[in-house]
């Protein structure tokens, strides 16, 4: 059976923290649709709901109002255990925070989401070596993550994300850790990983120098999808926008 077209489709969204005086609107009808095999980045002022929205994708907050199918699914139509279970198969995450087991070395903590999931021992490690290689980390497997550098980590949490062979990949601000050439080998690196693999994948980011591996920018602002451009269109509107400001100091 072929994929749609569109793998995340997103009508309405809604969601809301809090009540009363301490009430935040996160997200105020976000409308969104994603292709299978692309790569879409977030990006918006803090506070605007890319968070939230990446999260609700994910399966691991559920919406207030609207409604959403990811990969076929509406997760909110899943009990807690299902979606738990549709989450691991999956989703893989990459965040700024690299979030990597100290005490272990990084082909344990590749092959810990296959071995939460009961998978063989010498399966799971052979998968997280085989992944380690691909991320330019090969001979290196036995090393612990306070031994590499901050992208070195950041490879290392690439294929801990993909060790499950997930569908859906999200990226919460996965340069901002990294100096810009580092996060530039970071990003070409998922794309390169992610691309012959037809995954969606999601990066939500404030770097406007990542901008050019994604397919489309999805502008967020105020809990709302104002807009979606190309890379280029969003680096005119960037340019666009200094200029004014220059303009009125």
């Amino acid at each position: 059976m072929s994929e749609p077209a569109n793998s995340i489709v997103c009508n309405e969204l809604f969601k809301t923290f809090g009540v009363g005086d301490s009430m935040v609107r996160a997200l105020r009808g976000v409308n969104l649709e994603v292709r299978f095999g692309e790569m879409m980045a977030l990006v918006g002022p803090s506070g605007c709901g890319k968070t939230t929205l990446i999260s609700i994708l994910a399966g691991l907050l559920q919406r207030d109002e609207g409604e959403l199918t990811v990969l076929g699914t509406d997760p909110s139509a899943l009990s807690n255990h299902e979606r738990t279970l549709w989450r691991g198969k999956n989703v893989g995450f990459i965040f700024q925070q690299f979030n990597l087991i100290p005490q272990v070395s990084i082909l344990e903590n590749v092959a810990v989401p296959l071995l939460l999931r009961h998978h063989p021992k010498k399966d799971a490690l052979d998968r997280a070596a085989k992944l380690l290689e691909e991320v330019g980390l090969k001979g290196r497997e036995l090393t612990r993550p306070n031994k590499l550098s901050g992208g070195q980590q950041q490879r290392v949490a690439i294929a801990r994300a993909l060790v499950t062979g997930p569908r859906l990949l999200v990226c919460d601000e996965p340069t901002s850790a990294l100096d810009g050439a580092t996060g530039q080998k970071v990003m070409g690196l998922i794309r390169e990983l992610t691309a012959a693999a037809e995954r969606v994948v999601i990066v939500v980011t404030h770097d406007e120098r990542i901008y050019h591996f994604a397919d489309r920018i999805a502008h967020l602002d105020d809990g709302r999808v104002t807009h979606v451009s190309t890379p280029a269109e969003a680096l005119a509107e960037s340019a666009q926008r200094m200029g004014d400001a220059a303009k009125r100091h």
